[in-house]
C-alpha cells in the first residue's frame, strides 16, 4: 500500500525496525549520562532502555504508515477522475486492457501514483491467466474502498457478461459522490477545529486593541 515493491523494502523495514530498536536505548542513555550527567537508578536505566527500544521499534512503522496515507490521498482524489477516462475509453470500444493503459498514460499528471497502479493492473490483465486476479491485486494494493467496489463491479460484469460502461457509469457517479461527501464533511468540521486557535491567538489581539486607547487615555488623564 505505500507504493514499495518487492521483497528488498520488506527485508529493510524488519531491520529497520531491529536496529532502531537496538540504537535508540543507546542514544538516549549517552544522551542522558554525557549531556544532562544525572545519576540513575537501575531502575530508571531499564525504563530509558524500554522506552528507547519501543519507540526504534515504532518508528519505522510509523515511516511506512505515513507513506501509505499520502499515497492514499492522492489515490482518493484522483479515482473519480480515472473512472470517468475509464469510461470514455470503454464506450469509445476499447478493451479493458487498452482502457486501463490509456488511463495510466493519461492520469499521470495528475497522480503518479494512481497511473503506477493502472499501468500494473494492465500488465496483469495482459500476462495472468485470470482476469479476475488482477482486478482483485489492485483492490488488494491500494486497500480503498472506493477501489475495492470497482474491482467487484469489474469483476461481476465481466462474469455476468453485464455491460461494462453502464457498470463504470454507476461507479465513477458513486465515487464522485463520495468525495464530495467527503470534502463536506471535511468543510463541515473546520468550525469546532477553529475555535480554539480563534481562542488562544485572535481574542487576546481584539481585546488588545479594543483596550489599548482607553488604557492609554485613562493614563493620560491621570
Amino acid at each position: 500500500m505505500a507504493g514499495l515493491r518487492g521483497r528488498a523494502p520488506l527485508i529493510t523495514f524488519l531491520a529497520s525496525r531491529l536496529i532502531a530498536a537496538m540504537v535508540m536505548p543507546g542514544l538516549a542513555f549517552a544522551y542522558l549520562a554525557l549531556v544532562m550527567q544525572s545519576e540513575m537508578s537501575l531502575l530508571q536505566i531499564a525504563a530509558i532502555i524500554a522506552v528507547g527500544a519501543g519507540i526504534g521499534y515504532t518508528l519505522p512503522k510509523l515511516y511506512v504508515r505515513n507513506l501509505v496515507s499520502k499515497r492514499h490521498t492522492s489515490l482518493r482524489r484522483s479515482w473519480p477522475d480515472a473512472l470517468d477516462l475509464l469510461l470514455i475509453c470503454v464506450e469509445s470500444g476499447m478493451s479493458s486492457e487498452a482502457a486501463f493503459r490509456k488511463v495510466a498514460e493519461e492520469i499521470g499528471s495528475q497522480s503518479k501514483e494512481l497511473a503506477e497502479e493502472m499501468s500494473l493492473t494492465t500488465a496483469e490483465l495482459a500476462y495472468l491467466s485470470d482476469r479476475r486476479q488482477a482486478y482483485e491485486n489492485l483492490g488488494t494494493r491500494t486497500g480503498l474502498d472506493s477501489v475495492k467496489a470497482t474491482v467487484i463491479g469489474l469483476i461481476q460484469s465481466e462474469k455476468y457478461g453485464t455491460s461494462l460502461g453502464q457498470t463504470l457509469r454507476v461507479l465513477a457517479k458513486e465515487s464522485r459522490d463520495f468525495r464530495m461527501a467527503a470534502a463536506e464533511k471535511k468543510a463541515a468540521s473546520l468550525p469546532p477545529k477553529l475555535t480554539v486557535p480563534m481562542i488562544l491567538f485572535f481574542l487576546p489581539v481584539l481585546f488588545a486593541v479594543i483596550a489599548t486607547p482607553a488604557v492609554l487615555q485613562a493614563i493620560g488623564v491621570s
